[in-house]
Parts: C-alpha cells; structure tokens; sequence
C-alpha cells in the first residue's frame, strides 16, 4: 500500500492545507467555543435560578440537544436558518446565509448545550457558604455570581471546559458535508484533485492526531497546577 506513497503531493499542499483548511477550522473553533461558553452560561444561570419555569426550560434545550446527532443538527440549521431569516424579515423568500453563518449557529447552540452542564457543574462546587456571606455583606444575586462564584467555578472547570474545545475541534470536520474548506474538507479536495486519498487522509489524522495530544497534554498540566493551588 505505502509502495507508491508520494510525499511531495503532502509538501507541495501545505501552503493550502494551513492557510486555507487550518486557519478556517481554528477560527471556527474559537468562535463557536467563545459563543457556546457565552450562551452555556445563560443555560447554566437559568437552570440554577430556582424558577422552575426557566429551570424546565433549559433542561429541555439540554436534552434535546445532546440527544440528537451532531451531523444532523447541522444540516438541520442549514435548510432551517433561511426560513427563521425570511419569518423574521418578511421577505418573500427564505434568506441566503450561507454555509459558514448556519455552521458556526449550529456549533454555538450545540456546543451550549454541554458547555451548560460543566457550567453548572462547577457552580454547584462552589461552597453554600460563599454564596450566603456574599448576601450577608449586602451582595445582589448577580453580584454574588459576577464576583464570588463564577470566577472561581472557572478556575474549577477550566480543564474540562479547554477538554470540552479539543471535542468541538474534532467535531469541525464535520462541516464538510456542508462542502466547507476546512483543514480536512481541504485535504480531501487535494486527495481528490491528486488521486492521493492514502497521503492526504493519512495525513490530516496525523495532523489531528498531534494538536489533540499536545492540547489533552496541557490539560493535564493545568489540572495539576489547580489541584496545588486548591
């Protein structure tokens, strides 16, 4: 099989492969990290708040979302998102958004969804005391949360949280099925281009592969460095 392996096909498409495939898939990554933290907390808040309306509400986003395949939340955001535009415009016509618009929706809202329940999570380990000496110095709620738990329930997740982004940047390689140039959607148009499918899915699993591990070896350190300071 490795007979014929070409090299040069992999040396000559790097320029394309980062440039092009890996700036995209890390921008992605960020992004839908950011938004999903930001979104995930509000979950998190509202399942937290004791009103059981909001508390209901937010656990149903969060099972729904984590019962559905991710693949089909993507498409399903993609035919569905120029139907929301149109309702919200009045337009005659669904409005165009384009792939790159419906896949960063859809990995923000999916993303939410498991971002909530470490959120949640960490809050929750967060001393009953705390809370209660925060309203006993006269601290609103969401003062309370803004400055006594919150910044420590991130230090507390933080780990889990960057373990949570390493997932998401796998995950981004779905968006091919939206014909999206992304470091594995570029490396497959390279294969297909070159008739080198063995090179070129070699090697952006070598490619993943190496950042997953360096980012899970980091991990481990920051876990080590929050266990001291504990």
């Amino acid at each position: 099989m490795f007979s014929n392996f070409d090299f040069g096909v992999i040396i000559r498409a790097l320029p394309y492969l980062f440039y092009e495939g890996m700036s995209f898939t890390l921008m992605l990554t960020a992004l839908s990290a950011l938004g999903g933290l930001i979104f995930g907390t509000a979950i998190a808040l509202m399942r937290l708040s004791g009103l059981k309306t909001l508390g209901r509400i937010a656990g149903l986003y969060v099972d729904f979302m984590r019962s559905l395949p991710l693949v089909l939340v993507i498409f399903w955001f993609y035919f569905l998102v120029p139907y929301i535009g149109q309702w919200l415009t009045g337009a005659s016509r669904p409005i165009s958004v384009g792939a790159f618009a419906s896949s960063l929706i859809t990995f923000i809202m999916f993303e939410a969804a498991y971002f909530s329940e470490i959120m949640r999570a960490g809050i929750q380990s967060i001393s009953r005391g705390q809370p209660a000496a925060a309203n006993a110095l006269g601290l609103t709620y969401a003062q309370t949360m803004r400055y006594v738990v919150l910044p420590q329930a991130f230090r507390n997740m933080l780990p889990v949280l960057i373990t949570q982004t390493i997932v998401l940047f796998q995950d981004t390689s779905l968006v091919y099925v939206l014909s999206i140039t992304d470091f594995l959607g570029a490396a497959s148009k390279v294969a297909q281009r070159d008739g080198r499918l063995v090179e070129m899915y070699l090697f952006a699993a070598i490619v993943y592969f190496t950042i997953s591990c360096i980012a899970s070896f980091g991990v481990r350190r920051l876990q080590a460095r929050i266990a001291i300071l504990r």
